[in-house]
């Protein structure tokens, strides 16, 4: 990738989002810490407070009191999400769907904020899962989450079915649980479909997931990443852009 200085590597961007009309969007963690969520990896993030490894998910499944802990930190994570307010990195995406130049979403946050910008569910590919519902494991009986986190409040530390008695989950993907291959499916089928993928706010270094863009790009879709820190894909990119996502795109579509 050539160097360029910043303005003009936004004017590239600009000149790439408005050449394009098969836009793959692929958010993680740094879309999101614009609206106050924090990403778990930084100081002050949930993995500075518990370690990951007590979070796998046949421990989840084996241990009740791996369950105790995992409700107490998904708790936290959750305290932090509900309120959230999509922010200018969102509301540019959407206005992206505005102009017909959006394919999809595909996500690895589990926030709901793309889906509070406006833009169409059908259109979000959520490939770390949800955290806004619950569902039962064994007879797959679902809640908002609201209403668990209810039950939560009034002394219950291990939510359980009260269907069937099955273990409870949020509906996100846990250390060590399978994607979803739907949505991972549906997920390569668009990155080898788009011809421009734009990268918000991901490292890019957890897997499968962060394969999404290099797939678009291997396909011939241009790559533009923006992002706080450098990624292992910036090499391959044809923008690479260190900013606030939301000022970026703002600059570049308007407010």
């Amino acid at each position: 990738m050539a160097e360029l200085s910043n303005h003009g590597n936004l004017n590239r961007a600009k000149e790439l989002i408005f050449n394009s009309n098969k836009i793959l969007v692929f958010s993680g963690a740094g879309l999101s810490t614009e609206s106050g969520i924090p990403d778990f990896r930084s100081p002050g993030g949930i993995w500075s407070k518990y370690d990951p490894n007590d979070f796998y998910f046949d421990r989840i499944i084996a241990d009740e009191r791996a369950r105790e802990k995992y409700w107490k930190m998904s708790t936290e994570m959750w305290e932090t999400m509900k309120d959230a307010r999509p922010n200018k990195g969102h509301l540019a995406v959407k206005k992206l769907e505005d102009m017909g130049k959006l394919l999809c979403i595909v996500t690895q946050n589990i926030d709901n904020l793309h889906q509070k910008a406006g833009n169409s569910p059908e259109k979000i590919i959520e490939i770390h899962g949800t955290a806004i519902t619950v569902s039962c494991l064994s007879c797959r009986k679902k809640w908002p989450r609201a209403e668990i986190q209810e039950w939560i409040k009034q002394g219950i530390r291990v939510p359980q079915c009260d269907r069937c008695g099955g273990i409870l989950k949020p509906d996100t993907i846990s250390f060590g649980q399978a994607m979803p291959p739907d949505k991972l499916e549906l997920a390569y089928r668009m990155a080898q479909v788009c011809d421009l993928c734009l990268v918000l706010g991901s490292s890019l270094v957890v897997y499968p997931a962060a394969d999404i863009p290099h797939h678009a790009k291997r396909n011939g879709a241009n790559l533009i990443i923006i992002n706080r820190d450098p990624t292992p894909m910036d090499g391959l990119a044809d923008v690479v852009l260190r900013e606030s996502i939301g000022n970026v795109l703002e600059q570049i579509l308007g407010g």
